[in-house]
């Protein structure tokens, strides 16, 4: 199981060092279309600001379509050979999933079209039934189908990697033996992706009706109800439920009714925009619906998740910090310009259940103490935009002074938190593979390197897979008791690290990526 999720933590690395790249992309074009920031006049350079929309729109698309790079990065490093072939495979299962469900959908009579808000209301269903219906769905690569979010890459990724490790090399009878081997996946996908789809229709609904209920139970409970939105809002992230949640709260009667110069007003993010254009602005009706908007996430986003990211740098090996701040600056600067949070959080929320639910905990807390200081922001972000343009900006009456004093506290309990845990714990977050007894590693490469530990581990035929994470060369082995560790540790290696029976690690430091190049590159081992 250790070694299934080790697996599972790298696999979902590979999306996340792109989109925390986007994110940043996002969060400067952001600014630099925000005319309350750069002006008006910066604002009507019409060819500047095409350019700008032009990379806002490239990496909007990137996080558009995260359920699908994550399909692909799981089957790729869950699959053991023929990576490509998983890849491919899962493009196909990932598309097959999602018509699937589309197809089912459109027999029973849901499109997008009889899904719209103002059909739904033209059938007689009142706003917030409208609303909760239509959260319910989304449009993926084109295909319309339920919103799953990433959680459907997961899954098609992980089915996917699954049939690919039991069939790559299945051989089939000779009038159809061409369709053997690594050409069965896509087949086998094609088969049993479908299934996974039939009942993901009918399985996922419940969830969606669960998070229906909660909202309703949100709306009656005062502070507590504020608590249990911001709780509730993280800990469905990776499941794009959140959504759902959201639409209610910021479109429906659960996020609050107003009168504003005669006119009823639904939902908090409506009261919100509403009240935001009046001549006068009336602070204590927009604190209300505000409630549930960026005000509450701003502690978390722009002083929390940064902290907490340092704390992932700082308890990485001094020798991986270089490459782990490559990967999460770019992260923690999305999070504190713009609230973009997926990059960082995806680096944790699947390797610790406790920094999970501790960040959803302190989510939820933000969103009570916001609250319960009269803090009026609003909008939906919550990065340091939104802080400084809905909330400083627009003076003291907003109370974004306690939004900072409160930041301040979560930037420590984060980073002191986040360092206690994966240190006592020893979570597996970027860079923290360590060597054995703090040895240096001096690589003795003369060359043949590659074929040297290939003989020391017994040879071609005796090894079955061969992975690497930031330190260590991870084997599984037909027979790890036949490794010679000396000789291995004489090419350099800090350790050598017996699991079991099949599994071996040799440890050789930062190195080691060009290590396992060397030696998947002996002839036999060009796939494992």
């Amino acid at each position: 199981m250790k070694d299934f999720f080790q697996k599972l933590g790298k696999s979902l690395m590979m999306p996340i060092s792109i989109i925390a790249a986007a994110g940043i992309f996002l969060g400067l074009a952001s600014i630099l279309q925000n005319p309350d920031i750069v002006g008006e006049t910066f604002v009507s350079f019409t060819s500047v600001q095409n350019v700008i929309g032009f990379v806002r729109a490239l990496a909007g698309a990137l996080f558009g379509n995260l359920p699908i790079l994550f399909a692909v990065s799981i089957a790729i490093g869950m699959a053991r050979k023929e990576k490509p072939t998983s890849a491919f495979s899962a493009v196909i299962g990932f598309i097959i999933f999602h018509m699937t469900l589309n197809y089912i959908l459109a027999l029973n009579g849901y499109t997008v079209e009889t899904t719209s808000i103002d059909y739904l209301m033209g059938q007689g269903m009142t706003e917030l039934e409208a609303t909760q219906v239509n959260a319910q769905y989304e449009t993926v690569l084109g295909i319309f189908t339920l919103r799953m979010n990433v959680f459907a890459g997961i899954l098609v990724g992980g089915l996917v990697a699954a049939l690919h490790n039991k069939f790559y090399n299945i051989e089939l009878p000779v009038a159809i033996s061409f369709f053997g081997g690594k050409r069965f996946i896509p087949i086998i996908t094609t088969v049993v992706v479908p299934l996974l789809g039939l009942i993901m229709y009918y399985v996922w609904p419940l969830f969606g009706a669960a998070i229906e209920a909660l909202g309703n139970i949100i709306a009656d409970s005062g502070i507590f109800g504020t608590f249990l939105f911001g709780f509730l809002e993280r800990l469905l992230i990776p499941t794009g439920l959140h959504h759902i949640l959201n639409q209610l709260v910021r479109f429906t009667p659960i996020g609050g009714i107003a009168m504003i110069e005669g006119e009823q007003i639904v939902g908090a993010l409506n009261i919100f925009n509403t009240a935001l254009a009046q001549d006068v602005l009336d602070f204590d009706l927009m604190a209300s619906a505000t409630r549930f908007l960026a005000q509450g996430k701003v502690p978390f986003m722009v002083f929390g998740l940064p902290a907490a990211g340092l704390a992932i740098i700082r308890t990485a090996r001094s020798g991986e910090q270089k490459r782990v701040k490559g990967l999460l600056y770019a992260a923690l600067l999305a999070s504190f310009t713009t609230g973009i949070t997926e990059p960082i959080e995806f680096s944790f929320i699947f390797v610790s259940p406790i920094l999970f639910v501790f960040h959803a905990l302190m989510s939820g807390l933000s969103f009570m103490l916001m609250d319960l200081f009269n803090v009026v922001i609003g909008n939906v972000q919550g990065g340091v935009i939104d802080l400084t343009v809905f909330g400083v900006l627009q003076g003291t009456e907003t109370n974004w002074f306690f939004a900072v004093i409160v930041g301040l506290g979560y930037a420590f309990a984060y980073y002191y938190f986040f360092k206690y845990i994966i240190e006592k714990k020893n979570v597996q977050t970027p860079g923290r593979e360590q060597l054995d007894e703090g040895q240096d590693v001096v690589i003795n490469d003369d060359g043949n390197i590659g074929e040297t530990i290939v003989h020391a581990l017994g040879g071609v035929n005796n090894i079955e897979e061969i992975e690497n994470c930031f330190t260590r060369l991870r084997l599984v082995l037909k027979d790890a008791n036949i490794a010679d560790e000396k000789a291995l540790k004489e090419t350099g290696a800090a350790g050598v690290v017996k699991i079991d029976d099949t599994h071996l690690q040799v440890i050789y430091g930062p190195q080691v990526e060009g290590i396992a190049d060397k030696v998947k590159g002996v002839p036999g081992n060009e796939e494992k």
